[in-house]
């Protein structure tokens, strides 16, 4: 099946589609430390296009793609940001959506924020789905049970041409791990310490992690522990001794890059371009369904 990227960042759905067998033509960003990460691990094209200004919808009918993926910038929705429902970010969903409607591929993957739901272009780009005749799987999925060491929820829409609504959800329900991955589990021991410290968006929130759980959402900023940080009653210990940030690799593995992944340019935009990532194995699960869906005698 012959896939496009668009709002690919640094190639988080990209490396899980291509894993799981999509033969991946092109992709697309506007963000060039993310198109430079991109470009550094995959041997097809990556554009730079400002899609906020530009139409490609001739350009990808020009591709032919039996599938289009892509996560439209978040932060208008995200909860760690101020929440902005209609902002010129959310307006990259709309856009999606009648890129989407435009190119009618037979396949659509669209990722966002769990937040987005509330968004009254969310509901504008739903309508826009349907009224293109794609019928659609939606829900939010928990990266830890994926395969996934990381407490990291996203939401999935999941459209194809001519089916019903939620035509994908017990095959998606069915594959997933009766057990969140923890942290020990995904790197099979090989850890130096028992906890990890990820900084919390503010301090009603623990920041101390056992690596016999998964971690918390990888987000945009790695910080070092504060000397002033007062121990939260969930932490795992209280001796901060024994206790260290997650290094920038260390972040990627947790985004289930592998260690094989090039990460170039300067160290801020590293971990922006690892935060804002779709984790490689859950985009990995999501596109094996659709395989499997796409190659099962009742589609």
């Amino acid at each position: 099946m012959k896939l496009v990227d668009i709002f690919a960042g640094c190639g988080g759905m990209s490396l899980g589609f291509q894993n799981a067998g999509f033969d991946i033509v092109a992709a697309y960003d506007n963000w060039q430390p993310a198109i430079d990460i991109y470009r550094k691990n995959f041997s097809h094209p990556i554009h730079k296009r400002n899609l906020a200004v530009e139409d490609i919808t001739e350009e990808l009918k020009l591709l032919a793609p039996d599938i289009i993926i892509g996560g439209p910038p978040c932060q208008d929705f995200s909860i760690a940001g101020k929440l902005n429902l209609t902002g010129c970010r959310a307006n990259l969903t709309r856009i999606y959506s009648q890129i989407i409607a435009g190119v009618r591929p037979q396949w659509f993957v669209m990722e966002n924020v769990h937040t987005i739901e509330r968004s009254p272009i969310f509901a504008e780009a739903l309508k826009t789905f349907t009224d293109a005749g794609y019928g659609i799987t939606k829900h939010v999925w928990d990266a830890s049970y994926m395969g996934v060491p990381q407490m990291r929820r996203r939401y999935f829409v999941i459209g194809r041409l001519g089916k019903e609504d939620d035509f994908m959800l017990q095959l998606l329900l069915d594959g997933l791990s009766d057990e969140r991955m923890t942290i020990r589990e995904y790197f099979g021991g090989k850890f130096d310490v028992d906890c990890i410290y990820q900084h919390p968006r503010n301090y009603k929130r623990r920041g101390i992690f056992s690596i016999d759980e998964p971690c918390s959402t990888i987000r945009s900023v790695n910080r070092p522990i504060p000397a002033n940080y007062a121990i939260h009653p969930a932490d795992k210990t209280s001796d901060l001794s024994k206790v260290r940030p997650l290094t920038t690799k260390e972040r990627s593995y947790m985004q289930t890059f592998p260690k094989s992944f090039e990460f170039v340019g300067n160290n801020g935009a590293i971990e922006q371009a690892i935060g804002n990532a779709v984790p490689v194995k859950m985009a990995e699960y999501i596109a094996n369904a659709i395989m499997q869906f796409e190659n099962s005698p009742q589609k």
